[in-house]
């Protein structure tokens, strides 16, 4: 199995920055993407960020050029670097991993998710 952690959520002011980070750990074989994904209170859950083993990144229009997403391949871990937040980021922040296991199987892997609220 494989198991993703979140960690970097919290309060942050309009304007600040957070960092999330995501570690994947158990039988992996190799991790060909990874993501990052948000739902806020009523809202359906939307991609904001992905990046596959390559290297190559994708963002939804809303946070291109306030978010960086970047990714440890030694580590299995994904990072979201989240600047000039607004409090339409507001959201559950969920990482994303689709894992090849030493199985060998393929499967979509979710985080439990990590809160980020941008109030002042």
């Amino acid at each position: 199995q494989v198991q993703l952690v979140e960690s970097g959520g919290g309060l942050v002011q309009p304007g600040g920055s957070l960092r999330l980070s995501c570690a994947a750990s158990g039988s992996i074989f190799s991790i060909n993407a990874m993501g990052w994904y948000r739902q806020a209170p009523g809202k359906q859950r939307e991609l904001v960020a992905t990046i596959i083993s390559g290297g190559s990144t994708n963002y939804v229009d809303s946070v291109k050029g306030r978010f960086t997403i970047s990714r440890d391949n030694a580590k299995n871990t994904v990072y979201l670097q989240m600047n000039s937040l607004k409090p339409e980021d507001t959201a559950v922040y969920y990482c994303n991993a689709d894992v090849s296991t030493s199985g060998p199987t393929r499967g979509d892997y979710w985080g439990q998710g990590t809160q980020v609220t941008v109030s002042s």
